[in-house]
């Protein structure tokens, strides 16, 4: 009712032009007809396929109808009409590029409107108007259902299939349900109905193992190419050794996120600066998995375009991606990359900042930053100063206690069974290693193993480690500095 009451002042301020953005066009045309009929005006629906047809009822066409399937057709049918109507054009779209004529034409119709007061509604799932015009016009935004509205469309699907299936029971609880609404935030009412059910019959329960295909879904829905991509597989914190502070950090945030509390402020993100391999990005994806929230991934270097403003508007619609996306994880992986400073690209880097600063004060939705980075110091201090981020958490080259747990992991990970090995000479051999290099140490004593023909040893992870010169020695003092420069400036993970 309150779009109705939107679109009957837009119709009452005398507006030539409208335009609705929506891939509900059914439901266009039904708020369409009911405030023309009580404002007692004619309703025209064109397409490129039926002509001009008037509108009786919803979409209920009447029978005759005057072809003029040819856009400059219509428009110059409409210019030279003389009794006021509104006009619903659905397939306008394409042609209103490099179209002089057809612009031409709407732009009589918009300038005789105070002699004719006809409107025209453009209808199309993503439209602009060209400068010439977009004057006259204004847009008109079809609300997205509200949790409520979500609540009772879930409800409204669970009785149909209760119903279809001898009245059984569908199987949930409410802590998913909850999550489930969350989650379909943002998407249009068809689209949330057309997921539920998906959910729902699949096998008649809604499960935590429902939300992953839901957000999968909403991701490819908002049909965002380029620099944001859903990360299909997140991680959750039993496949990460060790960062005890950062477990604890987030657990102890986990339902203030999830929740709405008057007494306490919605997490906004954390900084995770380490050495290369140390697990900065596996812990990113783990808040994620631990919070059980999809998580979008921010490829900066993707956001580059040699066309002045182009990169901006690229982060634009990545952050509108990601807001719409919420509540979500957003990972900023290696994002010195793009926001550096004194960098020589004529002042991108620095719009660039002042665009992703806009929006971190200015953001309502719940997105949770995890930026990671390899050189904080490359980084502006007005992106990294508290309040634009919670904290920056320190990832360090694991201890002994971690880099046996880090061998247990990959161990498991490879079907082999960690107490056949001797994970504390393991542990002591593999000193100043990363856990990437720790991994790859590990594939590469498999190799080693399958080449003489023997189970996986002991003796062949030795070998592996003792080939294997790791960063902390080949870059020393480069990591010497960073971990000194990160003592008294992080909070170790």
């Amino acid at each position: 009712m309150h779009d109705t009451n939107d679109l009957k002042l837009m119709l009452n301020s005398r507006i030539p032009l409208i335009v609705i953005e929506t891939h509900e066009e059914k439901k266009a045309i039904d708020m369409l007809q009911r405030v023309a009929r009580e404002k007692d005006q004619e309703l025209h629906r064109w397409s490129i396929t039926d002509g001009l047809r008037p509108v009786t009822f919803g979409l209920e066409l009447q029978p005759k109808s005057t072809r003029l399937t040819e856009p400059d057709e219509v428009l110059e049918h409409i210019k030279s009409r003389g009794r006021p109507g509104v006009f619903l054009l659905c397939d306008m779209h394409p042609f209103l590029t490099d179209q002089p004529k057809i612009i031409r034409l709407i732009k009589d119709i918009a300038l005789n409107h105070l002699s004719v007061p006809h409107v025209l509604v453009f209808l199309s799932h993503r439209l602009q108007l060209p400068p010439e015009i977009a004057r006259y016009g204004a847009a008109f935004r079809i609300s997205l259902p509200s949790d409520e509205g979500i609540m009772a469309i879930v409800r409204e699907e669970a009785r149909r299939w209760s119903k279809e299936n001898n009245n059984a029971r569908l199987k949930t609880d409410n802590v998913t349900l909850t999550k489930l609404v969350a989650n379909l935030q943002g998407l249009s009412a068809s689209d949330v109905r057309r997921l539920v059910r998906q959910a729902i019959w699949d096998d008649g329960a809604i499960t935590p193992a429902d939300l992953p295909m839901v957000n999968k879904a909403k991701f490819a829905l908002m049909d965002m190419e380029g620099a944001m991509s859903f990360e299909y597989e997140s991680a959750d914190f039993s496949q990460v050794a060790g960062l005890e502070n950062l477990k604890r950090w987030l657990l102890a945030r986990k339902e203030s996120f999830s929740t709405t509390s008057a007494d306490l402020e919605t997490p906004k993100g954390i900084m995770l600066l380490g050495v290369q391999g140390s697990g900065k990005s596996l812990a990113a994806k783990a808040v994620a998995g631990a919070w059980g929230l999809p998580l979008l991934r921010l490829d900066v270097g993707a956001l580059y375009n040699k066309y002045h403003g182009e990169t901006e508007r690229n982060l634009r619609e990545a952050l509108a991606m990601a807001d719409a996306m919420a509540p979500c994880v957003l990972w900023l992986d290696e994002i010195e990359k793009a926001m550096s400073q004194g960098s020589s690209d004529d002042g991108t880097s620095r719009r660039l900042l002042g665009t992703l600063l806009t929006w971190m004060a200015e953001r309502k939705s719940p997105v949770f930053i995890a930026a990671t980075s390899n050189d904080i110091s490359k980084l502006p201090p007005e992106l990294i100063r508290k309040g634009r981020l919670d904290e920056i958490f320190f990832v360090d080259l694991p201890d002994e206690t971690v880099r046996q747990a880090i061998f247990k992991i990959h161990l498991s990970k490879r079907g082999l069974d960690p107490a056949q090995f001797d994970l504390a000479q393991l542990a002591i051999a593999s000193d100043g290693f990363s856990g990437a290099e720790i991994e790859q140490a590990v594939v590469a004593a498999r190799y080693g193993a399958r080449s003489e023909s023997e189970n996986l040893s002991t003796e062949h992870l030795l070998r592996a480690l003792a080939d294997t010169s790791p960063l902390s020695v080949v870059m020393a003092e480069e990591i010497h500095k960073l971990r000194h420069w990160a003592v008294e400036r992080t909070v170790p993970a």
